[in-house]
């Protein structure tokens, strides 16, 4: 039987680190043990995204972290769903700097930490200082729900902006930008993000949405792991942007098989992130992808990734309008009811 890993090429490059496949883990509370990074290293994973770094974390010293976390009403989301009931000590701003620099003497991959929030704050310190940890990149997960109706598009986009400017000026390492799907214009953001120094975007955050508890009359957080009917709307802004900006593009959200993988590579992905299905599949799982990437591969004639990446961009397939309204007209109308 041919060995397909000595075959064909599941190298690629993200953020200008060399990877030997498009698998990257990214950040999530497993990413919090050093043990679990080495397993995910021993699977297949390429490289790794650290646990986020939150703002609240930078800004609160950590003893008043768990009365913060429990009182306000202010805090993200996210940062909520991070610290379930805090039934275990949250790590310091120091204690994360010490994990980037114990993780990187873990493994071999790269390491690429998380900060988490919406303003420059601490971010410039503690982005430099993570730099300094040995992290190979910086990934920078802005979460942000503008809700006074004083504030319009144009200035949370300037904040985005602003924020990666900031940043880039303060570190040498390179640095992905995080961020959702909801901006007027997403192609023109992906410009104004690659101009201000993004080496890469992932695309896209999932915004935890609350739900309420009728009974206590409360709302409550909800955390549902990820589709892979979630994939679409990340393949078509990542179709749709690819040859248009520089900065490499990582799909996360709904990566849960190969085929979502390769789906991920033909919209012109570096990379595809995922986190929901190993929590589901365990980090084993990781393997178990890779094999069936060589299959799928073997089996199309495909002799590299880098050969495939893009191949059903926007600007590559013979029907660009697809990813326009003509899709939604024919979707629309090739519907019939049973």
């Amino acid at each position: 039987m041919i060995d397909l890993s000595k075959t064909i090429d599941l190298s690629t490059t993200y953020l200008g680190l060399k990877l030997k496949n498009p698998l990257v883990a990214s950040s999530s509370p497993m990413c919090e043990d050093v043990g679990n990074i080495r397993r995910m290293e021993d699977a297949g994973a390429a490289a790794v995204v650290l646990h986020s770094l939150f703002e609240e974390q930078i800004e609160i010293e950590s003893d008043e972290l768990d009365r913060f976390i429990t009182e306000t009403s202010s805090i993200s989301s996210e940062a909520q769903t991070n610290f379930p009931e805090l039934t275990k000590p949250v790590r310091s701003t120091e204690g994360y700097l010490e994990h980037v620099a114990k993780c990187k003497q873990a493994v071999r991959i790269p390491v690429i930490a998380s900060l988490n929030g919406t303003t420059k704050g601490g971010w410039l310190r503690y982005a430099k200082q993570i730099q300094q940890a040995g992290a190979d990149a910086l990934e920078l997960n802005i979460y942000y729900i503008p809700t006074d109706a004083n504030v319009t598009g144009e200035q949370v986009e300037q904040q985005y902006i602003e924020l990666v400017e900031a940043i880039r000026a303060e570190v040498r390492i390179p640095l992905a930008v995080k961020l959702g799907p909801y901006f007027s214009s997403m192609a023109n953001m992906g410009r104004k993000l690659d101009a201000a120094g993004a080496d890469g975007l992932v695309l896209f955050n999932r915004f935890y949405q609350p739900d309420y508890d009728l009974e206590a009359l409360e709302v409550v957080p909800n955390l549902i792991l990820s589709n892979s009917h979630e994939l679409l709307l990340r393949l078509h802004w990542i179709a749709v942007l690819y040859g248009s900006i520089k900065a490499d593009m990582a799909l996360t959200g709904g990566v849960h098989s190969a085929t979502d993988v390769i789906k991920a590579m033909m919209a012109g992905a570096k990379v595809a992130m995922m986190t929901s299905a190993l929590l589901k599949r365990g980090i084993s799982y990781l393997d178990t992808l890779s094999t069936e990437l060589l299959v799928w591969m073997g089996e199309h004639e495909y002799d590299s990734i880098k050969q495939m990446q893009g191949s059903m961009s926007r600007n590559a397939v013979p029907q660009p309008k697809a990813f326009e309204r003509a899709n939604y007209v024919k979707v629309l109308s090739s519907y019939a009811m049973k």
